[in-house]
């Protein structure tokens, strides 16, 4: 069990002063982690935007039978390969 005594919270005017203030000191001076609880987020829902995006017939079809074969909605395994293929783009320009 810890009986470290913790600091009081200092009482912060702006978000820029609070990120600054916690980019030079340590939150276990500060808050008992001991104490902490998992928050869930149930609704809690990415922000996204409806595109428009014309594809080939051709390709939409066979995504979407590789998307039925992995079990997964076919809008959301294009978003999985546009993602690792835009990954794998950037670390190759590096």
């Amino acid at each position: 069990m810890n009986n470290k005594k913790l600091k009081n919270l200092p009482i912060f005017n702006s978000e820029d002063e609070e990120r600054e203030f916690w980019a030079t000191h340590s939150s276990v001076d500060y808050i008992d982690w001991n104490q902490a609880v998992h928050a869930k987020f149930p609704s809690l829902r990415l922000t996204s935007k409806p595109i428009t995006l014309r594809l080939p017939l051709t390709l939409l079809d066979e995504l979407k039978v590789r998307a039925n074969s992995l079990d997964v909605p076919y809008q959301s395994l294009m978003k999985i390969y546009l993602k690792q293929g835009l990954d794998k783009q950037l670390n190759q320009a590096i």
